[in-house]
Formats: C-alpha cells, sequence, structure tokens
C-alpha cells in the first residue's frame, strides 16, 4: 500500500505539472490563436467577434491569468479542450478522438506485436546463446539502425509501386466511408499492413538485443543453477525463473514505447499519409491552431503518464523487492 500511495502521489503531482506547463506555454509564445485566425481570414473579422474568439479560447483580456488557469481546470474537468480553428471551430475534443483510433489501432498492434516477438526471440537467442542463432541479432540491428522514413520510402517504391501488393498511402481507399464491414476491414489491414510491417521491422532490434544481453545474465545467477540442478523441465526453467526475470528492464522500455505510441508517429504518418495523432499534430502546428495543439500536448502526456503507472504495477507485481525497497 506505501509503495502504491507513494507512486500515486509522485504520478498526481507530475500530471499536475505537465496541465499547468500545458497551461502557460501557448501563452508565452508571440501572440494569440485569435491573432492568427484573423490574420488568416484578411480581417474580414469584426473586433466583437474578435472579443468573443478570444472569450471562447480562455483569452478573455477582462480576466487575469489566475482566473484564467481556474477555468482552463473548470474546462479540462467537464472535458472542453477548447475549439480548432483550422478545423472549422470543431472542438477539439471531436477532432482528436477521430484521429485517435487510427494512431492506436496501428501504431499499437505494431508496438505490441514487436515487444512480444522481440523478447520472445530475444529470450531462445540468449537461452542458447553461442549457437547459429546468434546471427539474429545483428541482422536485426541493422534494421534498427536504418532511417525509418527511408524504410518505409524502400517498402512503398518494392511492395506498392514495383509489386502493387499493397496501397501505398491513406487508411482505407478513395471514396469509401468508415463502417462495420468485411470490405471496410480488409481495407483498413491492407493500407496499415506497410507502415505495421516498418515499424516492426525497424523496433524489433533493440527487444531482441535487450532481453538477450539480460538473458546471458541471469543465466548466470543461483536461483537458475539451482532450479537447472532440481531437474526442473527446460520450459519451466527458461519461462518461470530466467525470462520472467529478464524481461523486468524490458518491461519499463516497453511502457515508454506505448506512451509514445500517441505522439511518436509523426514520421510514419507523413509518409504513408495516414489520418492519426501524428499528422494531426503537424498539421496543428503547421497552421498555428494553438487550442488543437495544447489538447494534442495534453492527450500525450497523459498517454505517457499512465504508461508509466502500468509499468510500475507490473514492475511491483512481477517483482516483489521493488514493493520492499520503496516501503
Amino acid at each position: 500500500m506505501t509503495f502504491f500511495l507513494r507512486r500515486a502521489a509522485f504520478y498526481a503531482f507530475t500530471a499536475w505539472a505537465a496541465i499547468t506547463i500545458n497551461f502557460f506555454l501557448p501563452r508565452m509564445l508571440k501572440g494569440d490563436p485569435v491573432s492568427a485566425y484573423i490574420a488568416k481570414n484578411q480581417g474580414r473579422i469584426s473586433p466583437e467577434a474578435a472579443d468573443s474568439l478570444r472569450t471562447l479560447f480562455g483569452l478573455d483580456a477582462d480576466k487575469s491569468l489566475l482566473e484564467q488557469y481556474l477555468d482552463y481546470w473548470r474546462l479540462l474537468f467537464s472535458g472542453d479542450l477548447g475549439r480548432s480553428f483550422s478545423k472549422g471551430l470543431a472542438p477539439v475534443t471531436d477532432v482528436i478522438a477521430a484521429a485517435l483510433p487510427w494512431t492506436v489501432g496501428l501504431v499499437g498492434i505494431a508496438t505490441i506485436l514487436s515487444f512480444v516477438l522481440g523478447t520472445s526471440i530475444g529470450a531462445l537467442i540468449g537461452w542458447r546463446r553461442g549457437s547459429k542463432a546468434d546471427f539474429i541479432v545483428p541482422l536485426s540491428t541493422f534494421f534498427s539502425t536504418v532511417p525509418y522514413f527511408w524504410m518505409g520510402l524502400i517498402a512503398i517504391a518494392v511492395f506498392s509501386t514495383l509489386l502493387g501488393w499493397f496501397p501505398a498511402s491513406h487508411a482505407y481507399g478513395k471514396g469509401s466511408r468508415p463502417e462495420f464491414s468485411l470490405d471496410f476491414i480488409g481495407q483498413v489491414i491492407a493500407h496499415g499492413f506497410l507502415p505495421a510491417a516498418t515499424i516492426v521491422l525497424a523496433s524489433l532490434g533493440g527487444w531482441i538485443l535487450g532481453m538477450r544481453n539480460m538473458m546471458v545474465t541471469v543465466l548466470d545467477e543461483d536461483y537458475v543453477t539451482v532450479a537447472q540442478a532440481k531437474g526442473l523441465p527446460t520450459r519451466r526453467v527458461l519461462v518461470d525463473y530466467a525470462a520472467r526475470n529478464a524481461m523486468l528492464p524490458q518491461l519499463s522500455s516497453f511502457a515508454l514505447s506505448l506512451g509514445f505510441i500517441v505522439g511518436g508517429t509523426i514520421v510514419m504518418e507523413m509518409v504513408f499519409s495516414y489520418p492519426g495523432v501524428g499528422k494531426l499534430l503537424l498539421d496543428a502546428t503547421t497552421a498555428k491552431d494553438y487550442p488543437l495543439m495544447q489538447g494534442l500536448f495534453l492527450v500525450i502526456t497523459l498517454t505517457v503518464l499512465v504508461a508509466n503507472i502500468l509499468a510500475d504495477v507490473a514492475y511491483a507485481v512481477l517483482d516483489p523487492r521493488t514493493r520492499q525497497m520503496e516501503s
């Protein structure tokens, strides 16, 4: 209980600090979203309408910075992240909600798949260290060193342009509308295969190398030697004794990769023109859409925090020594 209370207090403070920075950062930038919106519309907005927009964006000059800060928290608790003027003054929550499933569905599945495959392969290579399977490590590490955008362009050139096996861009076919049907699901899978495959290929080497090195270290521990001396089945020694302890450092890296699923996909979504959160953030930055940028930064920050919380819980469950040291 002491462990979980301390971690909860730490993450609560971190969340408050991130949200506070998220409030002040746009206000420290030169200009404001209303001025950018007026300039975009070539001044065709009356002063009264500009004042209404400033009130809508929480930039009312009649209110102090503290009052604006309290209003910001009140709107957050009510689920209101403001209006995106680059999307026709649509609610920021609706704009993000429309892009979030594409990023989570594609990058989330690819990240989990690469973690499971890399950890499993690394555990087997570490268990059979010195065998011919070791060649997988430098091969997978080579693909990890290739720039992601270059790997994506090669995949498009070979499997889309040359062979015509997969579409080169977008999340589904032009003219199609999102619906729950076998045809649309097939389009989503076909369009998402190349970006997902490149994510898996680019990140697989790190998981394999990390798990392999930890397995080599763990196999020299006394408890593994004792388990083997007892005559326990090889599979049980591998899974319950060696791999379970070797994968603990992997969990922290996996939590960070889960947290950055939402915001760490800008390059992939640019290469494949994928309608996810990364491309949305790039478009918002280009258009100087401060409310949308602010909402995206908030979602990304909270996602990273939640992922780290889950990693701490999993780490504490798998390794009781963590709870004992914290308490």
